[in-house]
């Protein structure tokens, strides 16, 4: 199947303004986040903002931008969109849709996530990675994911709650935020309007599951770092240039 990578960017973050450019080991933010993209392997890679200087910065480096709408509610819709300007003719099977604001994150797992795909059951692959800290087990920033184990290393998802669950003895799961899309549920989710429990839980990945869309999630070893707040950034950028010295 052919994949397509997105990664949504806008300027707009009211804890970290201007964070797609915010510089990191020499280079902006979103430039580190498209290498990561494409060091998965999964071929094409597009960055998709509503501004002008991201689609330079990462023009500059050497990928690929593309313009979308100023007005979207979610990384979702962006991509929707990006993927209609981009691939009129349908080329594309699976979009992945990685976050913006992940530079350190492994390529290796971008490729778990898509690697789900290859179960024709599943419509959407994201991924999760145990908890093991006990404050973020009821910590309501940490999205936990309810599944049942399909094998060691995979879950099929039957719920997303900030709540601490499922109770009793056993693993918790931190649901980490990038999904692989087969292009038909993409299209589907973006046309559905928001569900109840997505309204109520402020998780639009509820929204397919209350459609009946299957989503599995990899299991993987380390939930990568977000970049939310200027103590993210100085994170990342420690990382970073660390790994750029080394």
């Amino acid at each position: 199947m052919s994949v397509l990578t997105l990664v949504p960017a806008r300027m707009a973050s009211t804890r970290l303004p201007g964070k797609p450019l915010a510089e990191i080991a020499g280079e902006p933010m979103i430039v580190h986040v498209a290498r990561r993209a494409a060091e998965a392997g999964l071929g094409r890679v597009v960055v998709a903002t509503d501004a002008d200087a991201i689609a330079d910065a990462v023009r500059r480096a050497g990928f690929e931008a593309v313009m979308t709408r100023a007005d979207h509610q979610s990384g979702s819709d962006r991509i929707a969109e990006a993927l209609e300007t981009l691939d009129p003719d349908r080329r594309f099977d699976r979009i992945v849709n990685v976050q913006g604001d992940l530079p350190t994150i492994d390529p290796r797992i971008i490729r778990d996530a898509s690697d789900l795909l290859d179960d024709p059951d599943v419509a959407i692959g994201t991924l999760c990675a145990g908890i093991a800290r006990e404050e973020e087990r009821a910590n309501p920033h940490v999205v936990k994911v309810v599944g049942s184990p399909v094998k060691a290393s995979r879950l099929r998802a039957l719920y997303f709650t900030r709540a601490t669950a499922p109770w009793g003895e056993g693993p918790l799961y931190h649901h980490i935020g990038l999904y692989a899309w087969r292009r038909a549920a993409l299209s589907r989710f973006v046309d559905l309007p928001p569900s109840t429990l997505e309204t109520r839980e402020r998780l639009e990945q509820l929204r397919a599951l209350e459609d009946g869309m299957r989503i599995d999630a990899a299991i993987v070893d380390t939930v990568p770092l977000g970049v939310d707040t200027p103590e993210d950034l100085e994170r990342a950028r420690a990382i970073l240039s660390g790994r750029k010295s080394a």
